[in-house]
């Protein structure tokens, strides 16, 4: 008898724990552009959206589990310390009011492109959220 009721037990923790695995398997936290898309040519001024699945955008301060605001590293060769905030600079934008897209100017020629998520605090998650970098040519 006790057997059973352990067993029984036993099954109603698996099937939990398989459900709640079930349902979270399709919350893989990404980022991505939904356009330019790599390899694009493109004309300047140049708009760029942007793209996440797993996670929430919201405003720089806003301190929400899951959750974050856009960087746009433009051009870089490595990326900026993972540990501190993102730098403001040229070479990185911040969309602290929760933009998902913007419009730049890009000289003619190749540019890279990537995104990173920054948290209320301009600083990555950990695991911090990267997109692939991306590769356009303006015309």
């Amino acid at each position: 008898m006790y057997y059973n009721l352990l067993m029984k037990k036993l099954l109603i923790v698996m099937s939990l724990v398989l459900l709640n695995f079930s349902a979270n398997a399709g919350d893989e936290k990404k980022l991505f552009f939904v356009y330019p898309k790599n390899g694009d040519i493109v004309s300047s001024p140049v708009e760029i959206k942007f793209g996440i699945s797993g996670m929430k955008i919201v405003p720089a301060g806003v301190n929400e589990i899951n959750s974050g605001h856009h960087h746009l590293l433009i051009n870089l060769d490595k990326l900026p310390d993972l540990r501190l905030p993102i730098p403001s600079n040229e070479k990185h934008l911040h969309f602290g009011k929760g933009q998902t897209s913007t419009t730049l100017n890009l000289d003619k020629g190749e540019h890279s492109l990537q995104l990173l998520l920054g948290d209320h605090n301009h600083i990555p998650h950990k695991p911090p959220l990267i997109s692939e970098k991306i590769y356009i040519q303006v015309k």
